[in-house]
């Protein structure tokens, strides 16, 4: 039963047009930063921000914008499904709706994850593919990547999570979406600014740790902040799903 209905959300997901729009923005972001490779420059005409491993693996650091990214997919994932009457049909296939939340949930946790690889992934091969347009070599190791790739997949994965307690907890496609890109987005400059030491706990600063472009917390402890980051919204959205009407 379990194993159906997550095949059934997994099918939903893969079966809509919404991946290839997801798909869509990471290839431009992509080719956004091989522009910058290949054109910018720093303020004495240098390319220094491309000069070290360091600052390469920081070019490509996509877990700050995976856990964004893959919130909102996560958002629409599961607000679109009151929008367009499909969680009905959801919940007669399975009565006990914590079990089809669940499900769907893991649903986006992969989703998410596969979206955030990709991104990585293609990032890393835009701007590896750019950089003999410059002085410079590619200059990341294999642990290099293989951190970018792994740590943008676990941060995605939850991202989307976060994102699907959003939307149940919301319902409304737009609204959700808002949500999610205020929470993410707009919040977090101003609750660091305003509340001291908070910013090391926002879901930037800590996806960072995970890609090994940032130190403010350590690697366990960025990895237990986005869980909870995650867990915090999907509860929140689980209890409201048992709680209201479904339409």
């Amino acid at each position: 039963m379990w194993r159906r209905l997550i095949r059934a959300e997994i099918r939903k997901l893969t079966t809509t047009r919404m991946p290839w729009g997801f798909f869509a923005v990471l290839v431009a972001i992509g080719g956004i930063n091989a522009a910058l490779v290949m054109f910018a420059t720093e303020a004495d005409g240098s390319k220094a921000f491309i000069a070290t491993a360091e600052d390469q693996q920081s070019l490509v650091a996509f877990a700050a914008n995976a856990f964004i990214i893959a919130g909102l997919f996560g958002t629409i994932a599961v607000a679109s499904e009151y929008g367009h009457g499909t969680v009905v049909p959801m919940f007669l296939a399975s009565p006990r709706r914590h079990q089809a939340m669940l499900a769907q949930f893991t649903a986006v946790f992969v989703g998410g994850g596969v979206l955030s690889a990709i991104g990585a992934g293609l990032l890393i091969a835009t701007v590896a593919a750019a950089l003999p347009t410059t002085e410079y070599g590619f200059l990341m190791s294999a642990g290099d990547v293989t951190r970018v790739v792994a740590g943008s997949t676990i941060t995605g994965a939850l991202g989307a999570v976060f994102g699907a307690g959003v939307g149940a907890m919301l319902r409304s496609t737009g609204g959700a979406a808002v949500a999610t890109i205020l929470i993410l987005v707009v919040a977090p400059p101003l609750i660091a600014q305003a509340a001291t030491g908070t910013g090391d706990w926002m879901p930037g600063t800590i996806a960072n740790v995970l890609v090994g472009v940032g130190d403010d917390v350590s690697l366990l402890a960025a990895i237990a902040a986005l869980f909870a980051w995650a867990s915090v919204p999907a509860a929140l959205g689980l209890f409201s799903v048992q709680r209201r009407d479904v339409v």
